[in-house]
């Protein structure tokens, strides 16, 4: 199977509001052909993650239904009505319920409000997806597609992050680094039972399944670790001088891929071709004892055979923080699976990429989503996922 990735010629394209008391509901080129300075009195919608204590602490904490992605005063002057949420499940919920009349919607992928093919003929009046972040598969595409709903998110906006987040996942898997930690915290001393799992990063084969923005980032980060090569798996090679920048080497087989990897890392967007793609048919295929690390999507991943293969030795290390399903049920296997030593679990909640310096650009990225919108302006071209009626990236698949 073809891995379908963020195009490795992406990466010549690189890439906040203070925020206010909150108002809100508790539990590529294409620009918009419509002119939208006559707009005002537009409903938009935002679902959000609840920040609690934290968020009235640190208004930083822009992508929270307290903070608002700073943008409501901004909105409201010009005569829009903003609703801010975290309740998103079920037919009752703020979510479905305000769909039905809005023309914009603005999610996240930290707490998604899942944009199925039915809630969209649900709300006629819909015109525009933002997602505040990278990563909009919580949204059914194709349905935008034939519906001719812009769909943009703001790319860049958090790569950085993500790519830090993986090395360090990487680190504290192949380092033993959780359990050492459990250890001091019981009061226990013995080095021993750590160590005889703990390995150096250098010497070992580190490959991508992807190789895009986050995935390219990824390689750069490990080069100085003195690694014994760098691999990836990309439908799309890289440029012939960012490869060799990196010393990466594409590996065009996928079963062929993982079993030269000492550690895997997954960084594509989840779609149609990345789906339950890491199965216990191609967990049989990986080195016996390697480490994976997935901060893409959950459900690129198996949860119960990647939990089944941590428990038999087969991955010896499992981290990253996002999940099947989010926010994640309590006995989702992810939560306390380990490996035959009783480590190798380094699951966290999914914020790799809303850290406060990721929320300022995603917060910025997506106010000027809306500014274009609002006055009929071309949006950035790698922002757009889904045009007017057609797909303007190939990040979601070849099309």
């Amino acid at each position: 199977m073809s891995v379908l990735t963020a195009s490795a010629a992406a990466l010549k394209r690189n890439l906040a509001s203070s925020a206010k008391a909150p108002r809100m509901l508790s539990s590529r080129s294409l620009a918009p052909t419509v002119n939208r300075n006559d707009a005002a009195g537009m409903k938009i919608l935002a679902v959000l993650y609840k920040g609690g204590d934290a968020a009235k602490q640190e208004p930083r904490l822009l992508g929270t239904v307290e903070n608002q992605l700073g943008i409501r005063d901004w909105l409201e002057s010009q005569g829009h009505e903003f609703i801010v949420t975290d309740d998103k499940e079920g037919p009752n919920s703020a979510f479905q319920q305000h769909l039905k009349d809005a023309e914009v919607l603005i999610t996240t992928p930290f707490h998604p409000g899942y944009l199925t093919r039915e809630l969209i003929d649900t709300a006629p009046n819909l015109k525009l997806c933002v997602t505040a972040g990278v990563g909009s598969d919580h949204i059914d595409l194709n349905a935008a597609v034939e519906r001719k709903i812009q769909v943009l998110e703001v790319t860049g906006s958090n790569v950085t992050s993500v790519a830090e987040h993986v090395v360090m996942s990487i680190l504290l898997l192949v380092r033993n680094f959780v359990p050492a930690h459990e250890m001091i915290e019981r009061g226990d001393w013995q080095v021993s039972e750590i160590a005889r799992n703990a390995y150096d990063l250098e010497g070992k084969v580190i490959g991508t399944l992807g190789a895009g923005r986050i995935g390219y980032r990824v390689l750069e980060r490990l080069k100085p670790f003195n690694p014994k090569e760098l691999l990836y798996y990309d439908y799309n090679p890289l440029p012939e001088e960012a490869a060799k920048k990196v010393g990466a080497r594409r590996v065009e087989d996928l079963k062929e891929f993982v079993s030269q990897c000492d550690v895997v890392t997954i960084n594509t967007p989840l779609h149609e071709g990345t789906r339950n793609l890491v199965n216990a048919s191609l967990l049989q295929h990986f080195k016996p004892g390697a480490w994976l690390v997935n901060t893409a999507r959950g459900a690129i991943c198996n949860a119960a055979d990647v939990a089944a293969a941590l428990k038999s030795g087969q991955l010896n290390g499992y981290a990253g923080d996002v999940w099947n399903v989010q926010p994640a049920p309590a006995d989702h296997p992810w939560r306390r699976m380990k490996n035959t030593l009783g480590g190798g679990n380094g699951m966290v909640p999914h914020y790799s990429g809303t850290t406060l310096d990721a929320q300022a650009r995603y917060a910025a990225g997506t106010k000027q989503i809306l500014e274009n919108y609002f006055q009929g302006k071309p949006q950035e071209p790698a922002n757009i996922i889904v045009g007017l009626g057609k797909y303007e990236t190939k990040s979601y698949g070849q099309r």
